[in-house]
């Protein structure tokens, strides 16, 4: 599996319920898109970046078709009316750790 994880800041006076609108609707389209194992959203309570979310993807072959579609380029187009600092960057599993550890109970 691998993980793609998209950083961004809100830009300053956006519309927040036309934000709220837009993440519900790229939320949606992407639960649709085949093979994709999740979505993990999160606020950074420190600062910049200020939202991170994550998707996890069967293989990277999976989320290259779906970043091809016109549904994935019309959420990253519209992304840029509420955002800055848009990043992305592809994890893969460690080949020291490929699985997730946790401590026993």
């Amino acid at each position: 599996m691998i993980e793609v994880n998209r950083t961004y800041d809100l830009l300053p006076g956006i519309d927040r319920q036309a934000y709220a609108k837009y993440a519900k609707k790229a939320i949606s389209t992407s639960l649709q898109a085949p093979r994709l194992v999740e979505i993990r959203s999160h606020r950074n309570i420190l600062g910049s970046p200020q939202v991170r979310s994550t998707y996890v993807w069967q293989t990277l072959a999976d989320w290259a078709r779906f970043t091809e579609s016109a549904e994935r380029q019309a959420i990253d187009s519209e992304l840029r009316n509420f955002a800055t600092n848009i990043r992305m960057e592809i994890w893969g599993p460690s080949p020291v750790v490929p699985e997730p550890l946790r401590p026993s109970k």
